[in-house]
């Protein structure tokens, strides 16, 4: 089978590393993909919003399934379009992926489904938000109502700072985002849980801690994700349970009864306090980075599972888990997440082996004319590795990355603290 998968950060680059051991699977086309993937796919230079040339694309390469990475091109629509041009595609529809797509949305469904969240107002115009301040205590939280390049969420620590925020959004911060969710603030610890569904059944695919935060002790400015490990030490079978029962279940219901069943992944990203979870946001693919550690302990034939979603025989399918540890790093460039310089060379990349245990996931990265790898973003490297201790995985990770020959790169040393280091 010739399967295409769109994207091109670490993620798309543990999905190509994971499809590519099925037996299935004849030749893998990533669009646009990285260095990384260009050494197990046939990378294609097209915009990932730019669905007619996509379609010119798996025609001619005869690609018979798209896996979609990113959640841009699903909110855009670009499984309603290939289904309607009988091409398999594994993702969300363009209605379903507003669980994502508007914060507004998902937040409506929870208000009238009874899923636990966080209280919250919806906000149009800055007088909405003056009344609405009023009702919160700070910190508040304050929310793009739709993407934002994971920018769009603020936890501000006093009212004007909020009120600033919320103007700034209003005004147009974020291109499409023409309104703003205000939340309280919720104590806890987060934890990120994945399920994959074909609109009625569902089966549980993982689940990781991710670690937001650009600086140690999870501090600083937000990023897209600085690292992560998995399994989740958060996630009893008790608090399990009470997930299933009040969150995912109630959700993928909730989608059916709205006119647009959820098929694909979904992800909670949650807040757990005395064993009690609720649901902070909903997102509609794997997360980034936290795909690259479940990639790495997933036992299964992932190509398996995707036709089992498109074929509704999810309940034909059990999910087989390595019982090790997993912990991926990201090394960013310099300056990540606010300036930073790109272009810079990767100088001893080629030397570092690749196993079912250790594995240096590319994310923004180039190869250029003259053969050699360059950063080219923000988050470039996921260094990801398995081992019986989370310890030791996250001291084979650093030692990846401290080998790497490249004056540009920085990471974190204490990813897992809170288990590790405690």
């Amino acid at each position: 089978m010739n399967i295409g998968i769109i994207g091109s950060g670490a993620r798309e680059h543990s999905i190509c590393y994971k499809l590519k051991q099925s037996k299935i699977v004849k030749n893998l086309y990533c669009i646009p993909g990285n260095a990384g993937t260009s050494e197990i796919c046939n990378n294609i230079n097209i915009n990932i919003n730019n669905f007619d040339e996509i379609y010119k694309v798996v025609i001619a390469k005869k690609i018979e399934l798209i896996v979609v990475g990113p959640e841009e091109p699903l909110v855009n629509g670009i499984t309603d379009f290939f289904e309607k041009k009988n091409i398999n595609i594994f993702g969300p529809s363009k209605m379903a992926s507003r669980l994502e797509g508007s914060k507004a949305f998902m937040k409506g469904i929870c208000k009238e489904f009874a899923i636990p969240s966080a209280k919250y107002e919806e906000i149009n115009n800055l007088d909405e938000a003056n009344k609405a301040l009023e009702k919160f205590k700070v910190p508040i939280v304050v929310k793009s109502d739709a993407l934002a390049g994971g920018k769009g969420v603020t936890i501000c620590n006093t009212k004007q700072d909020a009120f600033n925020d919320i103007k700034n959004i209003l005004s147009g911060k974020f291109e499409k985002s023409k309104k703003v969710i205000i939340e309280e603030f919720l104590q806890g610890e987060e934890a990120s849980y994945f399920v994959v569904t074909d609109g009625e059944n569902y089966i549980p695919i993982g689940t990781a801690q991710d670690h937001k935060r650009i600086g140690e002790n999870d501090t600083g400015l937000n990023t897209g994700g600085m690292g992560a490990y998995s399994p989740s030490f958060l996630i009893s079978k008790e608090v399990d349970k009470k997930i299933k029962k009040t969150i995912i279940e109630p959700t993928i219901n909730a989608m059916k009864a709205k006119g647009c069943p959820y098929k694909g992944i979904l992800y909670a990203g949650l807040m757990i306090n005395k064993s009690q979870p609720k649901l902070i946001e909903y997102n509609i693919r794997f997360g980034d980075p936290e795909c690259q550690v479940l990639m790495m302990r997933l036992n299964n034939d992932l190509l398996e599972i995707i036709q089992s979603t498109l074929n509704k025989k999810l309940d034909k399918i059990e999910i087989n888990w390595n019982n090790d540890f997993c912990m991926t790093i990201v090394a960013a460039s310099k300056g990540y997440p606010e300036k930073f310089e790109k272009l810079k060379e990767i100088k001893n990349i080629s030397e570092f082996g690749k196993s079912s245990s250790k594995q240096l996931f590319h994310a923004s990265t180039i190869k250029g004319k003259d053969g050699k790898i360059y950063s080219n973003g923000g988050r470039v490297l996921s260094s990801t590795v398995l081992n019986k201790s989370l310890k030791e995985a996250r001291k084979e990770a650093l030692k990846i990355l401290d080998s790497i020959d490249w004056e540009n790169k920085y990471y974190r040393r204490d990813i897992g603290y809170r288990i590790i280091d405690k």
